[in-house]
């Protein structure tokens, strides 16, 4: 058996070589490469499938018309790691020898905060009606990892005056500042920048709250692996 990967946090990961196509957001490394075709992005993926690492790391690799997603973590240690570089950059130069190119302003993940007091366990409802799977203590995901995942947020971590609902809006580094004033500028209105750069509260016109996140020098991975150990 390997040998368990040394972790990193999603700051080393950007600060090294060779990931400029991958940006850290919930769960992990994302990448998404645009294709021509259907056909092109098979070929893609049958050639990144191809590869023993590849395979060996077993990412999620979603294909579509558009293109093709991929999603790096080390389920062994939960979190980032030095393999997922050595991962990242073969995937990467696979995409350069088909003619793929990544396209960061397509990535972003979003999930559906419910906060409750501890007293009133609602996880099982919504483990029952979604169909979910619980990975740690504090999320339920899809079990194909297709749909928002469904944070459990503790009673404590609410703040005065908001819902017990929320969105939460996971998006590039650099990128989350255009997100943030397109919101705004589509009618939206900034409620709390308190936890900025970690996170940024907006609200529409009927107050229904979003969280909007990026990940860079976040110590590590938070939301760790979506898949039950």
């Amino acid at each position: 058996m390997d040998a368990a990967p040394d972790p990193i946090t999603p700051e080393q990961f950007h600060d090294a070589d060779g990931t400029d196509d991958w940006r850290v957001l919930y769960w992990g490394a994302h990448a998404f490469f645009r294709a021509g075709s259907y056909a092109a992005g098979a070929r893609f993926v049958a050639a990144i499938t191809a590869l023993d690492e590849v395979v060996r790391h077993e990412p999620d690799v979603d294909l579509r018309h558009e293109g093709v997603a991929v999603k790096l973590i080390s389920r062994d240690i939960r979190n980032l790691s030095t393999r997922d570089l050595d991962v990242a950059r073969r995937i990467s130069a696979v995409a350069r020898e088909h003619g793929l190119a990544a396209d960061v302003a397509a990535l972003q993940v979003v999930q559906t905060a419910v906060a409750s007091p501890e007293s009133a366990d609602v996880t099982p409802f919504w483990q029952a009606v979604l169909g979910y799977v619980r990975p740690n203590d504090t999320h339920l995901v899809d079990p194909l990892r297709r749909s928002s995942s469904v944070f459990l947020q503790p009673t404590d971590a609410v703040r005065p005056n908001r819902g017990r609902m929320h969105v939460d809006v996971c998006v590039p580094y650099d990128l989350v500042q255009a997100r943030l004033e397109a919101a705004l500028a589509a009618g939206g209105r900034l409620v709390d920048d308190s936890e900025a750069p970690d996170w940024w509260t907006l609200a529409d016109a009927e107050n229904h709250k979003v969280d909007v996140t990026a990940w860079i020098g976040r110590r590590s991975v938070r939301l760790e692996e979506e898949r039950p150990a």
